[in-house]
């Protein structure tokens, strides 16, 4: 499928603002890529540009961009009451709304509703969760959180400290004290620290079903559930990190847990919760975890003054309604297929090392030298698509749902051309 409209290089802009994880001397240098607008799995440049969007934003715009049924239902909620504290016994109505719908797809049953602002947010949620739950079961030695390597779990403190990327964690010192890391791909791995300093001293475990940003990989045949099994056996917390693959990402399901059949204490989640279309977070609490906080007398002191936003709740009771009824569930599915399919032949291609692919709406194309990443991401936007570096030089893959297969094979064209 040709890309209908040019590439018109952008005026080079420059300003005020500090972007995110970017050598702000090459953005000065050279100017930002600014998105005026979006439709669907398109984006269009401010100098009116056309392309496709391969990262759903920042995978989260599940349903596509440009849905004003969302922006309508948002401005309704903030002209009745923008947003409210839900401390206490306080809340809104479209916060206790959508606790309940989330309640009834939640992978585990009877699961409580803890809702944040954003992903880096439920992360740290969860990690302080898990520690005042083994407080209140009488053992409060078990403060001991571990995640992997290569994993992506945010920015705050929790998240860094947790980081399986280590640049991402350079240059701030020891934040936490009580956090290990284990192998990405071997669950036995997990085992051996257990063995090694004690499942007496572990709080949680924190995984990925699929890792995002450290460069998309997917789990060996077997590993989830085999580092479930190894949690329950020996009393550790198991924390599925749904951030990235919640709300249907991983095709066919609400959620990996459910797909994969995992049961996980908890569940933290974000993007697709609103599909970006207004910051939110979720962290699902499953009964085990709750019991004790719900059977009086017992205050977790800990809470966001925008958890729960009227408005952002507005937002992810539209989101879900566009989910269900235009079965994007299964439109994910597809694109799980269709990527596969049709991004495979690039491995063959001497500048990709490998392409991940195959179980979600999502993937990755490995350059065979990862410092060709960045540039080869300003060589797709010349050829109509728009794309982002994950990891050590993998181009990530992750459309909306609605990206038809006729898009999919102009997103691999463009992938080609790029290549040479």
């Amino acid at each position: 499928m040709a890309i209908s409209s040019p590439f018109v290089e952008q005026e080079q802009i420059v300003g005020a603002l500090w972007h995110g994880f970017a050598d702000m001397g090459v953005v000065e240098r050279d100017g930002a890529f600014v998105v005026a607008r979006g439709e669907g799995a398109y984006i269009w440049d401010s100098a009116g540009t056309r392309y496709l969007d391969a990262t759903a934003g920042l995978w989260f715009a599940n349903v596509g961009h440009g849905r004003s049924e969302i922006g309508d239902a948002v401005a309704a909620q903030l002209a009745k009451v923008a947003h409210y504290s839900n401390f206490g016994d306080l809340a809104a109505e479209p916060t206790v709304e959508l606790a309940e719908r989330l309640a009834t797809i939640a992978p585990v049953p009877g699961s409580k509703i803890f809702f944040t602002s954003g992903g880096s947010d439920s992360i740290d949620t969860a990690a302080k969760l898990t520690r005042r739950y083994w407080q209140e079961m009488g053992r409060p030695e078990k403060t001991l959180v571990v995640s992997r390597e290569k994993a992506y779990h945010g920015m705050h403190v929790g998240g860094t400290s947790l980081a399986g990327i280590p640049v991402n964690a350079e240059g701030y010192g020891n934040l936490w004290d009580d956090a290990a890391k284990v192998a990405w791909d071997d669950a036995k791995s997990l085992l051996a620290l257990i063995e090694r300093v004690g499942a007496d001293r572990i709080a949680a475990f924190f995984c990925e079903p699929i890792i995002g940003a450290g460069g998309v990989y997917l789990p060996p045949e077997g590993y989830l559930a085999e580092v479930r099994d190894i949690c329950r056996e020996h009393d550790v917390l198991f924390v599925v990190d749904e951030v990235v693959t919640g709300f249907g990402r991983i095709g066919g399901s609400w959620f990996a847990s459910g797909r994969v059949g995992l049961e996980p204490d908890l569940i933290t989640t974000a993007k697709g919760l609103t599909s970006g279309y207004v910051p939110m977070g979720a962290v699902f609490v499953a009964p085990k975890v709750a019991e004790p906080f719900f059977a009086g007398g017992v205050w977790w002191r800990h809470g966001y003054t925008y958890g729960g936003h009227a408005g952002a709740a507005a937002a992810a009771l539209a989101n879900l309604d566009i989910i269900e009824r235009e079965n994007l569930l299964d439109e994910s599915a597809r694109l799980e297929r269709t990527l596969h399919e049709k991004l495979s032949p690039l491995a063959e291609h001497p500048r990709v090392a490998e392409v991940r692919s195959g179980l979600g709406a999502v993937a990755a194309v490995q350059l065979a030298d990862p410092g060709e990443a960045l540039e080869f991401v300003k060589a797709l936007r010349r050829h109509g698509v728009s794309s982002r570096a994950a990891g050590q030089g993998a181009l990530q893959i992750s459309p909306s749902f609605v990206m038809t297969d006729e898009q999919v094979q102009g997103l691999v064209d463009g992938f080609s051309s790029a290549l040479g």
